[in-house]
C-alpha cells in the first residue's frame, strides 16, 4: 500500500514488524491527515471511535476545549470524511457529554442519515457524588452510527455471558445431557393455528391447558414427541405446568448489548487516570482519558480480529493499545508532543507484553509493531524530499 508523500515515516519512533498489518500512528492535524488518507482507505475501516473535544469551556493541560461557535462545524467536516472511510457494515462511536450531545446528534443525522442511527449509550463515568453543583453529573454518552444499519446489525457481536447467566442452568433430574434451564411452553395465541390448542396429560395424570389468550408452542404430535425425549419438564413431582428444557450444551451464551454501561463493567474516568499515572509516572496525566475496558467493549461489539480501526483523536493511545492486543489493525491520528511520548511509550510496553488496563480480559504475551508517521504540508514535504 502506497501512502501519500505528505506522510513521512519516523523510523526512530517506529517498531518494525514483518506481519504486513496496518498499524499506523500519525502525528498531524486530523482534518489534513484524513483528507490524505481518505482516497486510500475509502470503504476500508470497520470501526471508528473518536473522543473529540466536548466544547465544554474548559482549558486542559494538553489541549484547549474552551467554548467555540465553530466547534460543531469543525467536527462535521471530519465526520463527513470519516463516513466515507467506513465499510458497508462499519460503525462510528462518538464520545460526548450532555452539553453538546443533542446538537451533535442532529448534525450526525444529516451526515449518516437518521435511519443509520443505531443508539445512544450511557456510560457511568464516575461512581462518586459531586456535591459542588446542582446535579452530580455521573455519566457521558456515546453516539453510535452505522454506514448501513441493516448490514451493521447483522455483523455485530454480542457480549459474552457472565457467570450469573451460566448459573441459571441446573440439572435437577440428572439428565445425561447436562445442565439445563426451562422456558415457557406456551406463547401468545394471536397467530396460532387450531393444532396448537389441546390438552396435555402430565406424568402424574394432571391435565394442562394453555392459559387464556395463549397456545402451546408446538402442535400436539410434536409435543408428544418432545415429552418422550424428556425435553418437557413437569417439575420434580410431575405436577407442574409443562415447560421446555433448554440445555447449556446447545446454548449460545452471548448477550445483546444494552445501552446502559455501568462503571463496574467498563471502568470510570478515575480508574483510567489511575492507570495513566501508573503508565506515565513522570508525565502529567490527561484529564479526559477513557478506560481500556470501555474501548475494548466497543471494539468487541463492532469488529473481528484483522479488521481495521481508526481513532482520529488518539490522545494517549488507548484505542491503539487495546486494538493491538485484540488482533486488530489500526490508524491513530492526533497532533502534539503527547503522541510521540505517551503513545510510543504505551505501545512499546504493549509490544513487550504489558497487559494492564484490561487485566485478564485478553491473554496477551506481546508481539507485533507499528509505524510512526508525521504529516507535512505539501511545501514542507518538498523540502524534506529534497534534503
Amino acid at each position: 500500500m502506497t501512502l501519500p508523500s505528505s506522510l513521512q515515516a519516523v523510523n526512530e519512533l517506529s517498531i518494525a514488524a514483518n506481519d504486513g498489518l496496518i498499524r499506523y500512528i500519525i502525528e498531524g492535524d486530523n482534518l489534513r491527515v484524513l483528507r490524505a488518507l481518505e482516497p486510500i482507505f475509502s470503504g476500508s475501516v470497520k470501526c471508528i471511535y473518536i473522543d473529540p473535544p466536548y466544547n465544554n469551556g474548559e482549558s486542559y493541560l494538553h489541549y484547549d476545549d474552551t467554548s467555540s461557535e465553530a466547534w460543531l462545524e469543525k467536527l462535521v467536516r471530519r465526520l463527513k470524511l470519516l463516513r466515507t472511510m467506513l465499510t458497508e457494515d462499519g460503525s462510528i462511536w462518538i464520545s460526548i457529554d450532555d452539553r453538546e450531545v443533542h446538537y451533535l446528534k442532529v448534525a450526525a443525522d444529516n451526515i449518516f442519515g437518521r435511519d443509520n442511527f443505531v443508539t445512544t449509550i450511557i456510560w457511568q463515568q464516575r461512581k462518586t457524588r459531586e456535591n459542588r453543583k446542582s446535579f452530580s453529573n455521573n455519566h457521558e454518552y456515546i453516539l453510535v452510527y452505522a454506514k448501513v444499519k441493516a448490514k451493521f446489525s447483522k455483523a455485530i457481536n454480542g457480549l459474552p455471558a457472565g457467570s450469573e447467566l451460566v448459573s441459571r442452568y441446573k440439572n435437577p433430574d440428572n439428565d445425561p445431557r447436562g445442565p439445563w434451564q426451562s422456558v415457557s411452553a406456551n406463547v401468545q395465541a394471536g397467530h396460532a393455528v387450531r393444532s396448537q390448542f389441546y390438552e396435555i396429560s402430565g406424568p402424574n395424570g394432571a391435565i394442562h391447558y394453555p392459559p387464556n389468550g395463549r397456545c402451546w408452542v408446538y402442535n400436539k404430535a410434536r409435543m408428544v414427541e418432545e415429552i418422550k425425549q424428556n425435553n418437557i419438564w413437569f417439575g420434580l413431582k410431575g405436577n407442574g405446568v409443562p415447560r421446555i428444557k433448554k440445555f447449556l450444551a446447545d446454548a449460545k451464551l452471548v448477550l445483546t448489548p444494552e445501552t446502559l454501561w455501568l462503571a463496574e463493567d467498563v471502568g470510570t474516568s478515575k480508574e483510567a487516570k489511575k492507570l495513566h499515572l501508573e503508565l506515565f509516572p513522570n508525565h502529567q496525566v490527561f484529564d479526559t482519558v477513557k478506560p481500556e475496558l470501555l474501548i475494548k467493549r466497543i471494539l468487541h461489539i463492532a469488529t473481528n480480529p484483522g479488521d481495521l480501526v481508526l481513532d482520529a483523536y488518539l490522545g494517549t493511545g488507548t484505542t491503539a493499545a487495546v486494538a493491538h492486543r485484540m488482533g486488530l489493525q489500526y490508524i491513530g491520528i492526533d497532533k502534539g508532543k503527547h503522541l510521540s511520548t505517551y503513545c510510543v511509550s504505551r505501545l512499546t510496553r504493549v509490544i513487550r507484553g504489558w497487559n494492564g488496563g484490561m487485566g485478564s480480559e485478553i491473554e496477551w504475551n506481546g508481539g507485533g509493531g507499528y509505524s510512526y508517521f508525521k504529516y507535512y504540508h505539501s511545501e514542507e514535504t518538498k523540502k524534506i524530499s529534497a534534503a
